[in-house]
C-alpha cells in the first residue's frame, strides 16, 4: 500500500509524482496534487451501455484485460461481480489458450459502463506508483546512515506518536537494515519496496506500521523555497535534490513530512507487491481507488490524457482492476496507477499528474 497499510501498501503507497502527489493503501502516498489544467475528451458512452462505445476501445489489448480481471475479480462479493469472475474461469478452464476476441466478447457482453463523475463534472487526477528496489546495508557507514525501524512494540493501528524528526533523532536499536535517507523516504511514501545487500542477498520491504501523523507532500514547499522549479517537482527531481544535499538540509526538507512509516523484512519472492485487497498487482492494469467510491475488484476504464508534469510520457487509457488504495487518494475519479517494480517503473510514475476520466464496467448479473 502505499504510505500506509494498503495492501503492500498496506503495506504503505506512491509513486514519485508521489512524494508529491500520491500513494496507494495506506502507505504514505502523496497528497493530492493541484488539480490538472486539462481535460481530456471522453468520448461520453451512456449509462447502461456496451464497453464498446467506450474512446479507444478498438485499441485495447483485451486479452491482457481479461487476464489481469480473472485474477483481480477473486476479491469481489457482489452477486453479479460472481458470475461473471464464474463465467470468466469457465472460459480459462475450456479455452485453451483464450483468444483475444473472445476475451473481447467476454467483456462486452458480460458488463455494461456507468461514467464516474466529480462534483463539479470536471477531470479528476491520476498519479502512478511503483515497488521500488534500493541498496541497503547490514551494518550503517556514512552513506547508508539511516535506519530502517520495524514496528514498535505494543502497535496498534490508530496509534498517534512521535513525528518523523524525532523519531529519526531516537537511537536505532529497532534497525532491520541501512539505507541511504532519499531511499528510505521514499520507501515510505510506496509503503513497500525490494532491498538488496552488499553480499547480493534480497528482502522485501512491508509496511508494518506507522506513527499515526497525517502525510504532507514536500513538492510544494520546495517549490515555494525555490528550491525546486513550480513544473519540476517530479519525483526524480525531488530525489535528486535531496541526494546532493543529504544530510541536514535534506532532512529538514524530509521533516516537512511528519508521517513515518515502519517496516518489516520478508523474503523476495521475485513478484509484485499485494495491494490491499489482499491480491498481487498486476504492472499497468491495476489501481488504488478511494474505497468510499469503489470496491475492490472493480473492472474499471481509464483515460488520462497529457500531464503537466516535466517528462510526463503522453496519455493512459485503458482497463484496470481496482486492486489498492492510499492516504492521498480520495475521490470518485480518483486512481493511482501500478507502474510495476524497478527504477524504470519509478522514474515513469514520478512524470505522472493527469487529468482522468473514469468508467465502472458493471458485471451484469
Amino acid at each position: 500500500m502505499r504510505g500506509g497499510p494498503r495492501g503492500w501498501q498496506t503495506a504503505a503507497c506512491l509513486a514519485l509524482t508521489m512524494v508529491l502527489a500520491a500513494c496507494a493503501t495506506a502507505t504514505t502516498r502523496p497528497p493530492p496534487a493541484p488539480p490538472p489544467t486539462e481535460t481530456p475528451a471522453p468520448g461520453p458512452a451512456p449509462a447502461g451501455a456496451s464497453p464498446a462505445t467506450l474512446p479507444g476501445w478498438n485499441d485495447e489489448d483485451h486479452l491482457a484485460a481479461f487476464e489481469a480481471w480473472a485474477v483481480g475479480c477473486a476479491v469481489a462479493r457482489d452477486a453479479a461481480s460472481r458470475t461473471q469472475c464464474d463465467r470468466a474461469m469457465h472460459i480459462k478452464q475450456t479455452s485453451k489458450p483464450v483468444t483475444p476476441s473472445a476475451a473481447r466478447a467476454f467483456l462486452e457482453t458480460g458488463f455494461t459502463v456507468v461514467a464516474a463523475v466529480t462534483p463539479d463534472g470536471g477531470p479528476g487526477l491520476m498519479t502512478a506508483y511503483f515497488a521500488p528496489e534500493y541498496q541497503a546495508r547490514r551494518a550503517p557507514d556514512a552513506e547508508f546512515d539511516m535506519p530502517l525501524r520495524a514496528r514498535p512494540p505494543g502497535w496498534a493501528r490508530g496509534d498517534v506518536s512521535a513525528v518523523r524528526a524525532d523519531i529519526e533523532a531516537s537511537p536505532a536499536d529497532d534497525a532491520l537494515a541501512w539505507m541511504r535517507a532519499e531511499d528510505l523516504f521514499f520507501l515510505q511514501i510506496q509503503g513497500s519496496g525490494y532491498l538488496t545487500f552488499e553480499d547480493g542477498s534480497k528482502a522485501r520491504a512491508a509496511y508494518a506500521a506507522d506513527n499515526g501523523r497525517p502525510f504532507v507532500g514536500i513538492a510544494r514547499p520546495m517549490a515555494e523555497q525555490g528550491l525546486l522549479p513550480p513544473n519540476g517537482t517530479s519525483g526524480e527531481a525531488i530525489r535528486a535534490w535531496l541526494a546532493a544535499h543529504r544530510g541536514p538540509e535534506a532532512r529538514a526538507v524530509m521533516a516537512l513530512n511528519p508521517r513515518y512509516i515502519f517496516f518489516a523484512l520478508d523474503p523476495d519472492d521475485g513478484g509484485d507487491p499485494n495491494g490491499a485487497a489482499g491480491i498481487p498487482l498486476t504492472a499497468r492494469r491495476s489501481i488504488a481507488v478511494d474505497p468510499a467510491h469503489w470496491r475492490y475488484g472493480d473492472l474499471v476504464w481509464i483515460s488520462a490524457d497529457g500531464g503537466n508534469l516535466v517528462g510526463a510520457r503522453g496519455s493512459y487509457q485503458g482497463l484496470v482492476v481496482a486492486l489498492d488504495t492510499g492516504s492521498a487518494i480520495r475521490g470518485p475519479v480518483r486512481a493511482d496507477f501500478y507502474m510495476g517494480r524497478g527504477p524504470a517503473a519509478g522514474a515513469e510514475a514520478g512524470a505522472v499528474r493527469h487529468p482522468l476520466r473514469m468508467w465502472r464496467l458493471v458485471p451484469r448479473g
